[in-house]
């Protein structure tokens, strides 16, 4: 009987992995040109922290150790000790914020960063024949 039960438990698990896959398919793919979320102030933190943990214990490889001390040590610290790291993180939040609003007026403006890589592709090509031209002058003469 037991045989039986987990069968049909399997089938279950079965379908509804399969409906997850298929929904996972039919996701939109990310743009690569979307500027990045800030690090909050406690990534902020590890940033520093991991640079120190480094040279205070060059034996350690283990990047769990790193993260359980960066993690105590946030946790004790005051939340005047932690403000330079806020302002860090609040400094980051607002320039993210500028670039993201000019990402969505691009993307409104139907402009493409693309737009822009080729644009600096063609002048290049543009200056290059430029030059080829006043030398082919030059040898004419």
């Amino acid at each position: 009987m037991k045989g039986g039960k987990s069968s049909g438990a399997t089938r279950k698990a079965d379908t509804k992995l399969a409906v997850k896959k298929t929904a996972a398919k039919g996701k939109a793919a990310k743009d690569p040109n979307k500027p990045k979320r800030p690090a909050s102030a406690f990534f902020v933190f590890m940033e520093d922290f991991r640079k120190q943990f480094k040279e205070d214990n060059p034996d350690n490889k283990s990047v769990a150790a790193v993260g359980k001390a960066g993690g105590a040590k946030w946790k004790s610290m005051s939340d005047s000790e932690k403000a330079p790291f806020q302002a860090k993180a609040d400094k980051r939040k607002k320039e993210y914020e500028k670039n993201l609003d000019t990402y969505n007026k691009k993307l409104a403006g139907g402009g493409n960063d693309d737009d822009e890589d080729s644009d600096k592709s063609k002048s290049e090509v543009n200056d290059e024949a430029d030059e080829d031209e006043s030398d082919d002058e030059e040898d004419d003469d």
